[in-house]
């Protein structure tokens, strides 16, 4: 099999030619984990300095419930999350009202990637900002868990290194990142298994981006 990179390449291809702090709700923090010191992790909250904090401890709001070498257990407000070395900043918290924010703040991961939590229709996933892709783009097992019912779209056919592959178009009712969230978001369901789901034009041309070194803002236009 062809190695991931160059199958989304490939994919991307055919999809195209197949025809300041960031805003969060009341007392949400946005917390990432950058490093470890024995019994403690390096966290940043809010886009402040690392602060290393231990077990027990509280900061701004988060308190650490556990530490390893490579994930922190946090809670903020009564909801538990665990943040992993490296990734980009998730926030926790908040009254869990409407997603009403304008703009997403994200940080780059290993490699340069923009990767991030969010939500599906309601269902958590994980999401990698693409560029290149002209639709968010998702495996069938992905697309299956999350209860979308690709088989009644349209069919598609991509072109990838293994040959001919068939795709559904879809319409997501809604994706969420951090508090923001759009609704009726065209989306393409591919075959094989993808780490993530590609976040591609459709979602993307409804932000304005800018990239300043290895954080990338997206602000809502419509």
């Amino acid at each position: 099999m062809a190695p991931w990179g160059a199958r989304r390449v490939a994919l991307a291809v055919a999809l195209a030619f197949g025809g300041g702090v960031m805003p969060l709700t009341a007392l949400a923090q946005s917390v990432a984990m950058t490093g470890g010191m024995g019994s403690k992790a390096l966290l940043v909250v809010n886009g402040g300095a690392p602060k290393a904090l231990a077990a027990g401890d509280t900061y701004q709001g988060v308190k650490v419930l556990s530490v390893s070498a490579d994930q922190a257990a946090v809670e903020v407000a009564g909801k538990r999350q665990t943040v992993h070395l490296g990734e980009a900043p998730v926030s926790i918290g908040g009254s869990g009202g409407g997603a009403n924010g304008t703009q997403i703040v994200l940080s780059a991961v290993s490699g340069g990637h923009f990767v991030t939590q969010g939500q599906v229709n309601g269902k958590s996933t994980s999401f990698m900002v693409d560029t290149g892709a002209t639709s968010v783009a998702m495996g069938a097992d992905e697309a299956r868990r999350m209860g979308i019912k690709f088989e009644d779209g349209a069919k598609f056919y991509g072109s990838t290194a293994n040959g001919t592959v068939v795709g559904y178009r879809v319409s997501l009712t809604s994706v969420r990142i951090q508090d923001v969230e759009v609704f009726n978001v065209e989306a393409a369901v591919l075959p094989m298994p993808m780490p993530h789901i590609l976040l591609g034009n459709s979602f993307l041309t409804r932000f304005q981006m800018k990239r300043d070194n290895d954080t990338l803002t997206l602000t809502k236009r419509y």
